[in-house]
């Protein structure tokens, strides 16, 4: 038994935490590694080439912002909204 409470902690804790299911915290999660992916390839071919993607990466970083706030204050939006 002590294996299955360790399980529940480490899948259940802190997505209860956040007031998420684990699904629901799983799919945020991945909507952040999505945009964080996208500014990332933004942010290098712009530092190949200065005129491509000028404001692409700082605007994904101001919506991640905005979205983990609404997310901190229960609101359940999606990101880019």
């Amino acid at each position: 038994m002590p294996m299955a409470v360790s399980l529940q902690k480490i899948f259940e804790t802190h997505p209860r935490d956040c007031g998420e299911s684990y699904f629901e915290h799983q799919r945020a999660a991945f909507t952040y590694a999505r945009v964080l992916f996208a500014a990332a390839a933004a942010a290098l071919v712009h530092g190949l080439v200065p005129c491509f993607f000028e404001t692409t990466a700082s605007r994904a970083v101001a919506r991640m912002h905005a979205f983990g706030q609404a997310r901190a204050a229960g609101m359940h939006i999606r990101l880019g909204e």
